[in-house]
């Protein structure tokens, strides 16, 4: 497989109405930069015509390409799938509802340039933006979980839960060839494995649109919650060496 600068994973379950305006939006960010891309959208056993239309955008949009995945197993399995089958020197994951625009990535490459193997978006930074917020009780929800996650898995950082992070190619392959959680709690184990491994981690702010059509929901939060505590437990018991 031919290498390339960057691959943008999106994984997407019953996203046939969001995910055309994501991807042209996307392609048209990327089609004028300089480095060389590819697109590849991991659809994860929707039961719309999510793979048809990303199927008909194909003949659109240079270097976009369908991973179909027989059944719903979870956003970090599409995303894990999505990791290991791309050849980005840089793999970064985004999500269907487009919340946060592709444009981020130029401020995360000077991270990247630095010799930062992860940046990943954080709407919890005073910088942050945040244009459409979610609910008072999903954010309350949030913050007292990102207290939880901090205290078991993953300190110092701020918001592990924003569906806009980048990996080195090293790094992609060595944490998410180790991943064991295929639910909403994958966040936090990558970036529980990327401690332990020694990588190092930019937690950067950026501009965040809430979409009322989100497939998070009150008790994703919770799944969180308890996906944290198989971390913890996964570390303890040193399966992630």
């Amino acid at each position: 497989m031919q290498k390339v600068f960057l691959s943008v994973i999106i994984p997407a379950y019953n996203e046939e109405k969001r995910i055309p305006q994501t991807l042209l939006v996307i392609d048209k960010y990327l089609s004028v930069q300089k480095y060389s891309c590819e697109i590849l959208v991991v659809d994860s056993g929707s039961t719309d015509k999510t793979a048809s239309v990303v199927n008909n955008l194909t003949k659109l949009i240079k270097n976009l390409r369908l991973i179909n995945l027989p059944e719903n197993r979870g956003k970090g399995w599409a995303v894990t799938q999505g990791m290991l089958a791309s050849s980005g020197k840089y793999r970064l994951f985004t999500d269907a509802d487009n919340s946060t625009s592709i444009e981020h990535f130029s401020k995360m490459q000077p991270f990247l340039e630095q010799g930062y193997d992860i940046v990943i978006g954080s709407r919890a930074l005073r910088e942050s933006v945040i244009a459409v917020p979610q609910s008072l009780f999903k954010r309350l929800l949030g913050k007292a979980g990102n207290l939880f996650i901090q205290l078991v898995a993953v300190w110092g950082i701020w918001d592990t839960q924003c569906g806009f992070k980048v990996f080195e190619e090293k790094a992609a392959n060595d944490i998410f060839s180790r991943l064991t959680i295929p639910g909403w709690g994958f966040d936090v184990e990558t970036l529980a494995i990327a401690r332990l491994r020694g990588y190092k981690i930019k937690e950067m702010p950026v501009r965040w649109v809430n979409d009322p059509l989100s497939h998070v929901t009150a008790r994703s939060y919770f799944q969180v919650l308890f996906e944290t505590m198989k971390v913890r437990l996964n570390l303890l018991r040193k399966k992630y060496d």
